[in-house]
């Protein structure tokens, strides 16, 4: 007689997020009052009020919706729906998403710093213009009371431009969609779309002084301030 094999050992289940917990109500909603893609969400004081929770908790699972491409705020008009998703298929790509995010940070570590230091030797008048016109935009932007993830995402497009590296800028456009989305989550926390600016003025001085090694420093200390995201893990 042989003996029954040993049974599994069952793990302790982890307990769902408040935003995850958020997030599925919120597909809910847009289920029940069958959306579709192009129509807004109610304002967020009135879905907080629904919910029961804080307008920060909330902020948190609409970028939570956002980082996945679900939804899209937008800035005086609030959160345009993009597609219809599972709960099954979000809350999968959200775990995927904090998984995968120390892997982002290498590979921006590994290529943004190389490509200020070579934006700061090789850059050019049109170089320098495009770089401050991204800073401009970013500003206009924050001081409009949005988040600057458009102005945001053009000075990192200059300084690629400037480093003059084809191959390096490919590798920065295969790994552009996962940038936007720590781009999107740490924009969204109180107070940094400011300091991501004034990181990125620090970055645009050096390269216009030709200091490679200043670009460099500047560009990792960049990236550390904007990789310190702690809305969705």
């Amino acid at each position: 007689m042989t003996d029954a094999a040993d049974p599994q050992p069952l793990g302790r289940l982890a307990r769902p997020r408040l935003y995850e917990q958020l997030v599925e109500q919120l597909l809910g909603y847009i289920e029940s009052a069958r959306l579709r893609p192009g129509d807004l969400l109610p304002a967020e004081r009135d879905l907080a009020e629904r919910l029961g929770v804080s307008r920060a908790t909330l902020a948190q699972a609409l970028v939570a919706l956002e980082v996945l491409g679900v939804i899209d705020v937008q800035h005086g008009t609030g959160a345009v729906l993009r597609h219809r998703a599972s709960v099954a298929s979000v809350i999968k790509g959200l775990r995927e998403h904090r998984s995968r995010l120390p892997d982002i940070v290498e590979a921006r570590s590994t290529l943004e710093v190389k490509l200020a230091a070579l934006a700061a030797e090789r850059r050019t008048e049109e170089d320098l213009a495009a770089i401050g016109r991204a800073l401009a935009a970013m500003k206009e932007e924050i001081d409009d009371g949005d988040r600057g993830a458009h102005g945001d995402e053009l000075f990192h497009q200059a300084v690629t431009a400037a480093a003059h590296s084809p191959v390096m800028a490919q590798l920065m456009a295969f790994i552009g969609e996962m940038i936007l989305e720590t781009r999107l989550e740490s924009l969204a926390q109180p107070g940094r779309p400011e300091q991501s600016l004034e990181s990125h003025r620090a970055i645009a001085q050096a390269i216009q002084a030709q200091d490679a090694a200043a670009a460099a420093e500047a560009m990792q200390r960049h990236i550390e301030l904007v990789s310190d995201v702690a809305l969705l893990k």
